[in-house]
């Protein structure tokens, strides 16, 4: 069996962001006044839900990318990666509940990572295919 320890370190830390995400909701909920399952009300709220969802959008492509960059790559990789990933969430997430007109700069990290756990994961793929 292969262990890697780097990338489960950094997916425990995204699943914690995720977390703080659905707490984030539920307080909001609270103090709000707004009841499941409506989903607008109050535009703090609505912020709140927006960056959960998001998070969790961003979530679904962004691990199994991960993942497959780590045992296609190597989980040193994976680590920068998946904490560049992790900075830009956080960055976007803190960014969108002051001013969502500021949380472009923590998207873009958080993609330009996505996007490097992606090239990277194909090109381990195909060498791992294609024996090159």
């Amino acid at each position: 069996m292969t262990a890697y320890p780097l990338t489960a370190g950094v997916t425990l830390l995204i699943v914690l962001l995720l977390f703080y995400t659905v707490v984030g909701v539920g307080l909001a909920r609270k103090r709000f006044g707004i009841r499941a399952p409506a989903i607008s009300g109050h535009e703090v709220f609505e912020r709140a839900h927006r960056i959960q969802m998001n998070s969790l959008e961003w979530a679904v492509m962004f691990l199994p990318t991960l993942w497959l960059l780590a045992a296609y790559v190597g989980d040193r990789a994976a680590l920068v990666v998946g904490l560049c990933g992790l900075a830009g969430r956080l960055w976007y997430a803190l960014a969108y509940a002051r001013d969502p007109a500021q949380r472009s700069g923590g998207f873009l990290l958080g993609m330009l990572a996505f996007g490097a756990a992606g090239l990277g994961a194909g090109i381990g793929v195909a060498r791992a295919v294609f024996g090159f």
